[in-house]
């Protein structure tokens, strides 16, 4: 095989593939997409000298100053700064529980409210925990509670409140009386 003659596989224009297979043609760019091209090249450039001649210029004031349009280094409102740091730390969920506990009487209605009032939630395993002043206040929330899980979960929303804990009223300390044997543990001390 001579050096002029292809290798096989390859034609003599130094293309490969199948001899009927014309060589695809990229089509040439016309003078208007041309056109769009340089203008596209020509604004980025210009916006990139603006924008280094606008940190030049602040960089000899002394810095950032604030223009017309509000930016990130605008003051917040309070409402807006309470906002955004409930959400960067994740406090959503406890700050919606408080706001109920805030409204407990418009949830649960003016009766129940003046003889029940929320203590605590416990995030982990979702329960509320109520105190009420008798046993029969006691005993009527523990008969509305599914009711007031779901009223709960309504406004928190689903899974929020898995289950509310209802404590009655609280008996004084139990103490020992003022006949208690030196040295004894107690009534038990007596079994064995």
């Amino acid at each position: 095989m001579s050096s002029e003659e292809p290798a096989e596989g390859a034609f003599a224009d130094g293309s490969s593939g199948t001899p009927n297979t014309p060589a695809p043609k990229t089509p040439e760019p016309s003078g208007v997409d041309l056109a769009r091209v340089a203008l596209r090249a020509a604004k980025e450039q210009a916006r990139a000298r603006g924008d280094a001649a606008q940190q030049k210029k602040q960089a000899r004031r002394g810095g950032l100053r604030s223009g017309a349009r509000a930016d990130g280094r605008d003051p917040l409102t309070l409402g807006s700064a309470i906002n955004r740091l409930i959400t960067e730390r994740g406090w959503e969920t406890p700050a919606a529980v408080g706001g109920v506990m805030g409204r407990w009487p418009q949830i649960v209605g003016d009766d129940l409210a003046n003889h029940c009032v929320p203590q605590r939630y416990d995030e982990d395993e979702r329960v509320l925990t109520v105190q009420c002043d008798s046993t029969a206040w006691a005993t009527q929330l523990r008969l509305m509670a599914p009711q007031l899980v779901a009223r709960l979960n309504e406004d928190l929303g689903h899974g929020t409140v898995r289950l509310i804990k209802v404590h009655g009223p609280g008996g004084p300390a139990r103490r020992f009386g003022p006949l208690r044997a030196p040295g004894s543990t107690g009534p038990g001390d007596t079994y064995g």
